[in-house]
């Protein structure tokens, strides 16, 4: 691909980005699945230069906007260009030549607004704090209230790039083994400082030429959800719900530490990631998990199954505040409920959940998302209501386990462990009858 052909793809993609009501990731899977003849090396510096842009869009968009500008994907691109790239109006003019596979030429009114961007940077003086750091109105204030003053280093590393965390399954392979594996294979990674089975990395490799992948010895998983799933502390022999459990990531670590022995049920109401997630199952050796695919949070066979597992893991829906660095798109689109829907779906499920929990047995608590109104507060209100329960603490001096980029390095998490009350002391504690 010419220059020119990289900036109109980047271009096609950012205005279905703003067009259309799905992520961005698969958006641009999709882009590229029906363009095969583009190659890699293009595929990548599209790919970097469409982030890039998602990055940074409400710095763009405030230089776009302007006195009577234009915050559209066609503007922010201009001002990335000028502003981050350094380009110059000969440059740009060059790039955008009308061509068949070029960006149209520049308006009048384009050429002006380059003039206005010359020799400034992406951030200014005078932006907002929020648009600095890429915080979208409906959770600044919530942010702020959680983190103080240290909103601004917090939101700034949720700008990052996000790493690539690998989970080793200790059913194949040993960490030490697959790092040097890794190693042989000329990519460059490191023992994750928290998690006991993490490798993260600290390149791109091809994940298609990573066979530890393909058989199963490892999977990729960030570092923090690798630490929710530990929280859930399941034994050999024990029955276990993932309540949520998507793509299947944590089941897996979950059934590792189960070393294949007991019973864990992945539920979810989208079946059919359920049922991809069998192949992954298979291939990492596991045969102690069984698929449920429910019709909602409220299915029958909760009913059936209630008191009957000794943990059941509630990774409920979530704004995704957490994850921001994985999908920057999510800050500014709406791609599912807001938060106040989100909100009493999570009650909702949370509710559910505790009814499959046995007397003795716990419950988990987590969300990848920062903002207290689906963490903390879920969890007092659910207390309230469910006296039979109460909270294991993360450490002495820690009630819950809360992860930040910036603290931790890891994506944003919250888990909170609840155990049920055992039958005898249910029974001490139960209301006495006339």
């Amino acid at each position: 691909m010419t220059p020119s052909a990289r900036l109109q793809a980047a271009l096609d993609l950012l205005t279905e980005i703003d067009t259309v009501t799905r992520p961005a990731d698969a958006i641009t899977s999709a882009y590229f699945r029906a363009r095969r003849y583009i190659g890699s090396h293009d595929r990548a510096a599209v790919s970097t230069l469409l982030y890039a842009i998602l990055r940074h869009r409400a710095r763009l968009g405030w230089w776009a906007a302007g006195d009577e500008g234009q915050n559209t994907p066609r503007m922010r691109l201009i001002a990335w260009l000028v502003l981050s790239e350094k380009k110059s109006l000969r440059d740009i003019r060059e790039l955008f030549d009308g061509g068949k596979f070029s960006p149209l030429k520049l308006t009048e009114f384009e050429t002006t607004l380059i003039g206005k961007l010359e020799g400034h940077d992406v951030e200014h003086p005078k932006m907002p704090e929020e648009i600095k750091v890429e915080c979208p109105d409906w959770a600044a204030t919530s942010l702020k209230r959680r983190f103080g003053k240290n909103f601004m280093p917090e939101m700034q590393a949720l700008l990052e790039p996000a790493p690539l965390d690998l989970r080793v399954n200790p059913l194949k392979a040993t960490r030490e083994t697959m790092l040097a594996e890794l190693k042989k294979l000329s990519v460059k990674a490191e023992l994750c400082s928290l998690s006991p089975f993490g490798i993260r990395v600290f390149e791109r490799p091809s994940l298609a030429a990573l066979p530890m992948l393909k058989n199963g010895s490892v999977e990729i998983q960030d570092e923090g959800s690798q630490l929710v799933a530990a929280l859930v502390d399941a034994k050999p022999g024990m029955r276990v719900v993932d309540f949520c459990a998507g793509a299947g990531g944590k089941t897996l670590a979950i059934a590792a530490q189960m070393q294949n022995k007991g019973r864990i049920t992945a539920c979810d109401v989208l079946a059919g990631r359920l049922k991809r997630s069998a192949e992954r199952f298979r291939r990492a050796g596991f045969h102690n998990i069984e698929i449920k695919p429910l019709t909602s949070e409220r299915d029958v066979w909760i009913k059936k199954h209630q008191s009957g597992f000794d943990r059941v893991l509630a990774d409920v829906p979530c704004t995704g505040v957490g994850a921001w660095r994985r999908n920057p798109d999510a800050r500014w689109r709406s791609l599912g409920p807001g938060l106040e829907a989100l909100v009493k779906t999570q009650a909702d499920i949370l509710e559910s959940a505790a009814r499959l929990v046995k007397p003795g047995g716990r419950l988990i608590y987590a969300t990848c998302s920062l903002l207290s109104e689906e963490n903390e507060r879920q969890i007092e209100k659910f207390l309230t209501a469910h006296m039979e329960f109460k909270v294991m603490p993360y450490k002495t001096d820690e009630t819950y386990l809360f992860l930040t980029p910036a603290q931790h390095h890891t994506d944003g998490f919250f888990a909170a462990v609840m155990e049920r009350a055992s039958a005898k002391i249910a029974a001490q504690h139960a209301p006495k009858t006339a």
